[in-house]
């Protein structure tokens, strides 16, 4: 898994990457009370806005982390969006990219260098 100064993980299967936030992301949004996942078939690119997750407390922007054509979107948060909080780094994922440029991930940190980029800010 690696993750991005956005919160974001990413878990690369293939050339498939799951993307989701962070645990501690969803912590510092407190109750995520809807979720906007993109279109299967949308192209995103690395930095993008792709999708957008809303809680009690602010409402976020989702990067896309990879460029690539998203290939499957978790619709089911959209009528459980509390699994945000529940599985951030699980079950709470947002959608499946297939990764135009799999060196994209080179630029991502890894789970001891984000949990130092955590702690640090």
């Amino acid at each position: 898994m690696r993750f991005t100064k956005d919160h974001e993980w990413v878990a690369l299967d293939g050339d498939v990457a799951t993307i989701g936030i962070t645990a501690h992301a969803a912590e510092q949004l407190g109750d995520v009370v809807f979720v906007e996942v993109p279109e299967v078939g949308r192209q995103v690119k690395a930095g993008d806005a792709f999708a957008v997750v809303e809680s009690v407390k602010a409402a976020s922007d989702v990067y896309a982390p990879v460029t690539g054509e998203v290939v499957e979107a978790n619709e089911a948060l959209s009528g459980a969006p509390e699994t945000v909080n529940a599985e951030p780094e699980a079950g709470g994922w947002f959608a499946k990219v297939r990764v135009a440029d799999p060196a994209e991930l080179d630029g991502l940190m890894d789970k001891a260098a984000y949990d130092a980029f955590v702690a640090n800010s």
